[in-house]
């Protein structure tokens, strides 16, 4: 790999480093609908505390959803992690925080009201099902579950239970350009939303990878893993609240040495506002200075935004950029200073029992979608 080259792991730390200590917009819209203010906000009220816990760091994502959580005004007071360099690792990370010699220690105190997990993809909805059935409330890292099954139960929990189940789509929630664009195709900028397109390259690093990584029974599928964020921006962006799968396929293209790797997928969709098109892929060759040009274009009958999440390729730095073409011209909007709003309304959600980081269906629904994608899909592998 090329010296300049970021790998996703350093990518996530130093997003974690930039983002810690950021303040949030204190706009709190009605799920499943985008902010109603076209303008970010730097002025919170004041932040309310409360305190939560971790369970699984199998996913560096746990990061971003530790830092998105404290930015909110949540507290870390314990984690646990069963394997012991993953718990080193993440100790490191927060030297004053508890290792926890359980998963029931932290789910039997009573002073936690939110936990957080990035655990083995197959292992996240069973965890779920727990937090919820021990009164606790729980953000996930994506995919939240990797079967129809799964979620079908988690849902089942959550109805009865009453508690939240929060799948922390980073692409949306962790991206400034994305919160920024939202703001705007809310105020009216591009007219009505007619489609998007997502696409989300990543670097494979096969060397790097645990061995779950390799097994599609415990990762999930690409569509259900990598593209559960481009669904939930599908519904997000065209405001749809129903979908039907158009077409989808998926193929191991080029690692005929790992057969449980699918390394190719996309999706055309309709829904009842709009339609979509998603690429996923693990062809991010070494030559781009991070671990995926990821894009989304959101297509309005007046103009479009394209956004690039990770790199601008003309050469600026690494960082979430904004572009908008309608009918005064094409110009670049700096988001840089934009306030990511999530982890602020969440943790108002737990205290309030409200709903306002993301609604319910809405957060289920995007799982639905690319489970569904990912059941149905056709098989396009390489000829041997």
């Amino acid at each position: 790999m090329k010296k300049n080259s970021v790998d996703r792991r350093e990518f996530i730390k130093t997003s974690v480093n930039a983002a810690a200590g950021m303040m949030v917009g204190a706009g709190l819209p009605p799920r499943f609908m985008r902010p109603s203010s076209g303008q970010s906000t730097s002025n919170s009220p004041a932040k309310r505390s409360l305190k939560f816990s971790v369970i699984g760091v199998n996913h560096d994502h746990i990061y971003v959803q530790v830092e998105a959580a404290r930015r909110g005004g949540g507290e870390l007071v314990s984690f646990y992690a069963k394997e012991p360099e993953l718990a080193a690792a993440f100790s490191k990370h927060y030297p004053n925080v508890k290792l926890a010699g359980s998963e029931k220690e932290i789910l039997d105190d009573p002073s936690i009201k939110l936990i957080l997990s990035a655990s083995i993809p197959a292992d996240r909805a069973p965890l779920g099902i727990e937090v919820m059935r021990h009164g606790k409330d729980f953000m996930v890292d994506k995919p939240g579950m990797t079967s129809l099954e799964q979620l079908a139960e988690v849902r089942a929990t959550e109805k009865s239970t009453g508690r939240i189940y929060s799948i922390m789509y980073s692409e949306r929630f962790e991206n400034r350009a994305t919160v920024r664009a939202g703001e705007l195709v809310s105020a009216g900028a591009i007219g009505r939303v007619l489609q998007t397109i997502g696409t989300g390259p990543h670097r494979m690093n096969p060397t790097q990878r645990p061995p779950w990584f390799f097994e599609r029974e415990r990762y999930g599928g690409i569509l259900c893993d990598i593209g559960s964020h481009q669904f939930d921006q599908f519904l997000y962006f065209t405001n749809s609240t129903k979908a039907e799968i158009v077409a989808s396929q998926i193929g191991n293209l080029n690692h005929p040495q790992y057969p449980g790797v699918e390394d190719f997928g996309d999706v055309m969709l309709r829904g009842d506002h709009g339609t979509g098109y998603i690429r996923v892929d693990w062809f991010t060759p070494d030559g781009l200075a991070t671990w995926g040009d990821g894009r989304l274009i959101v297509l309005g009958t007046d103009g479009y935004f394209e956004i690039r999440k990770n790199v601008d390729i003309a050469g600026r730095n690494l960082g979430s950029f904004l572009f908008q073409v309608d009918q005064k011209g094409t110009r670049y909007i700096d988001c840089q200073d934009v306030h990511l709003p999530y982890g602020e309304r969440l943790i108002n959600d737990v205290l309030d029992r409200t709903d306002t980081a993301m609604n319910q269906e809405h957060c289920f629904y995007a799982m639905e979608l690319a489970l569904n994608a990912e059941k149905q899909a056709q098989r396009i592998d390489r000829p041997r």
